[in-house]
């Protein structure tokens, strides 16, 4: 049952990744200001030269990375497949990516540029609780 359960919350809390993401891509393309709380600068995170990889700002990427998880959280999902193996690897593979990018990103964020972006830390949440259940569900495979 927790399997299931754990199963369930990948392709979720993938959506919800896509969400944020999503956020900051239309942040960039309309180049507006993002909505922040008190004590954070998205603005100044946004801004700086380490916002973008390969020339592509990182909502770009975290888009595609989130869309990845919720297509793979959700044949996962559908069960019943040979290829689930390969499925759980791909799971575990790009959240362990996203994962220890968003640990140096966070890095960044507190050495480099003494500032934090809200939408960033949801975000490295969201793929920690991520890459912890593609453990566990690798563990049980």
């Amino acid at each position: 049952m927790r399997t299931r359960a754990e199963r369930i919350a990948l392709p979720v809390l993938g959506f919800l990744g896509v969400i944020i993401s999503s956020y900051l891509v239309y942040i960039h393309l309309f180049n507006i200001k993002p909505i922040c709380l008190p004590g954070t600068d998205c603005e100044t995170v946004l801004a700086s030269p380490y916002a973008r990889f390969l020339g592509i700002p990182l909502g770009f990427w975290g888009l595609a990375m989130y869309a990845l998880l919720t297509g793979l959280g959700l044949l996962l999902l559908r069960g019943g497949s040979r290829d689930k193996g390969l499925i759980i690897l791909g799971i575990f593979g790009t959240a362990l990516g996203g994962f220890l990018y968003s640990l140096y990103l966070i890095y960044l964020e507190i050495f480099i540029i003494h500032a934090f972006c809200l939408w960033c830390l949801f975000s490295a949440i969201v793929i920690t609780i991520i890459f912890v259940l593609s453990l566990r569900i690798l563990r049980k495979a």
